[in-house]
């Protein structure tokens, strides 16, 4: 079975930024998206960033601006880079990986914003 393994969250002041990456196994073939989401204590879990295999990206309106998702075929990783965090951004972030016959989802990673 896939694995995706998370890493870069953690605490950051307001205005700081964060890198999160998302690593795939290689068992995990014809991906044809991945992204990124967020769920903060009492709220759904929401998309933040998706990028296709054709590098189209697009983003929730909150972060429009802050954040940019990219990804690394060669690796199979996608990135969330997160400027000028919020502490509304406080939430576990999750990727997630589409592919035809499934979609897979990380363990995900904390982030905090606060002072």
């Amino acid at each position: 079975q896939g694995q995706l393994v998370e890493s870069g969250g953690g605490l950051v002041q307001p205005g700081g930024s964060l890198r999160l990456a998302c690593a795939t196994s290689g068992s995990i073939t014809s991906i044809y998206a991945m992204a990124w989401y967020r769920q903060a204590p009492g709220n759904k879990r929401e998309l933040v960033a998706a990028i296709t295999s054709g590098g189209s990206t697009n983003y929730a309106d909150s972060v429009k601006g802050r954040f940019t998702i990219s990804r690394d075929n060669a690796k199979n990783t996608v990135y969330l880079q997160m400027n000028s965090l919020k502490p509304e951004d406080t939430a576990v972030y999750y990727c997630k990986i589409a592919t035809p016959k499934y979609d897979y989802w990380g363990q995900g990673t904390h982030v905090t914003v606060s002072s």
